[in-house]
């Protein structure tokens, strides 16, 4: 194993962690340095606040899950001194080889019967438990409760017309949130509270009304979509006394949280994935309170592009591991993929990072829609879906990039264009139009271009925020 910066970093539960661990390191915070003959055990004793030093160790027996352990009382993980043990690793310093400690070789003894047990058991994950039918039923009745206040405030909504907003309560907004919680409908809850900011942006910034407006309309349009596709499935599985969870996006749409065995147990899985991260970005949910951590990645064998979301709420961004830009390829012995069409979400639970071989990079460009027209229709057709969002992830191919007038234009071979400009939702943050012009002359040929393709309700066309350019060599990542 070759220890290197960013595998420490994407150990880090946040950048804050890490830093603080490097800090450790450089000020001489450890002492008594000590490791196995066979490299895979690492520990030392690291000053804290107190006279007794913290006992830290990093088992490095799965380099791409390290187990990290320290009796300090941090409820991060890895804590700082354990990251702060990775820096001491990564400098250089001499740890002195001795035997494993007991208590860390009755650990280690431990762990490895729990994987012999489930090897013994067979690689196939505990299948789903069954429902409580009673208890189930309860639910999709309260369910439907909860559709039957919803589509009452929708159909007032937009029967009184939006302009009635302003003069809207945002608290009641609050309250019917609340209350579509109560009802297990968190999809729909989260809804409601987007519109009750709506309100608030009109009553307190009238000079961004219009905006609040559009965005107020989207809402209850996907709402009552929404609503009234979700009463049809929740009252067909009431009828049928069906209670497991089934191939459908509606599941999620109305706040339902998979577990990858119910993926697995309704087949939306792939074995043996191989994947490249195309991008990277995070943004701030006003209505959930928390960080959303969006990885961009493309199946190196099928061509499909997949999203990764890590949420982190606000109130505990101390404890929720965070995300970072992944470079290379990575393997992942099984890839879950959420019910869904355009920009499916994938999780896993254990994968390996590897740097891409020469090959795998020069044919990704290769792994383009075959064109514009192409790209478009699928486009046309993803957004249709009113439970879809407004966009599709695309990598299209390069025939030319430039300016024409003040609009940064990809043309390809086949002569069809679309303009390149930042999608207003993304909001400032996720600007990066601007920098296609840093780019150094013309693109290689076979050069592709990644990114969101939208509907700018602005003037009406289709248009593609760049997020990343694919070339044979390299990808050059634009945002972040």
């Amino acid at each position: 194993m070759t220890l290197t910066e960013q595998m420490i970093l994407l150990q880090a539960p946040n950048p804050a962690a890490s830093e603080n661990g490097r800090k450790l390191s450089k000020k001489g915070s450890f002492s008594a340095l000590r490791r196995t003959e066979d490299g895979t055990l690492y520990w030392a004793e690291c000053a804290g606040s107190g006279k007794t030093p913290y006992r830290v160790s990093v088992d490095w027996t799965d380099p791409d899950a390290p187990v990290c352990r320290c009796s300090c009382p941090s409820r991060q993980f890895p804590c700082k001194h354990a990251l702060g043990l990775m820096f001491e690793q990564l400098s250089g310093k001499e740890f002195e080889p001795a035997d494993i400690p007991q208590d860390i070789a009755e650990k280690r003894a431990k762990q490895a019967a729990r994987a012999a047990k489930k090897e013994a058991a067979g690689d196939e994950p505990p299948k789903p438990k069954k429902p409580n039918a009673a208890a189930r039923k309860k639910k999709l009745a309260r369910q439907l409760e909860g559709l039957d206040m919803a589509e009452k405030m929708v159909d007032d909504l937009l029967t009184s017309g939006l302009g009635a907003l302003a003069g809207s309560s945002a608290q009641t907004f609050d309250k019917l949130a609340k209350d579509l919680g109560s009802c297990y409908l968190t999809g729909p809850q989260t809804a409601f509270t987007r519109i009750a900011l709506a309100v608030r942006t009109v009553q307190q910034h009238p000079e961004q009304a219009e905006g609040a407006y559009d965005q107020a309309l989207r809402i209850l349009v996907a709402l009552r979509s929404t609503i009234k596709k979700s009463r049809v499935f929740l009252q067909g599985k009431l009828e049928a006394g069906d209670f497991s969870p089934e191939d459908s996006a509606l599941f999620e749409a109305l706040g339902g949280v998979w577990k990858l065995e119910d993926l697995r147990a309704i087949g939306s899985f792939k074995e043996n994935a191989r994947l490249v991260q195309l991008s990277f970005d995070v943004s701030f949910d006003e209505a959930k309170k928390e960080y959303v951590e969006r990885g961009w990645w493309m199946d190196l064998d099928s061509g499909d592009i997949f999203q990764t979301l890590n949420l982190r709420p606000a109130k505990a961004l101390k404890y929720v591991k965070g995300e970072d830009s992944r470079f290379g390829g990575l393997e992942v012995p099984v890839l879950y993929i959420y019910p869904g069409e355009g920009d499916r979400r994938v999780r896993w639970e254990s994968a390996s990072s590897r740097p891409l071989t020469a090959e795998e990079q020069a044919a990704l460009p290769g792994l383009a829609q075959p064109n514009l027209a192409t790209a478009v229709k699928r486009t046309k057709g993803a957004i249709k879906n009113t439970l879809a969002p407004k966009f599709l992830a695309v990598l299209v191919p390069v025939g030319k990039l430039g300016k024409v007038g003040e609009d940064f234009v990809l043309e390809d071979s086949a002569g069809d264009r679309i303009v390149l400009r930042d999608r207003p939702q993304e909001g400032p943050d996720h600007t990066c139009t601007a920098r296609l012009a840093m780019l150094p002359g013309e693109l290689p040929a076979g050069s592709a271009l990644f990114g969101l393709m939208f509907y700018d309700e602005r003037d009406r066309s289709l248009c593609l925020h760049p997020y990343s350019v694919v070339t044979p060599e390299q990808v050059v990542r634009l945002l972040y």
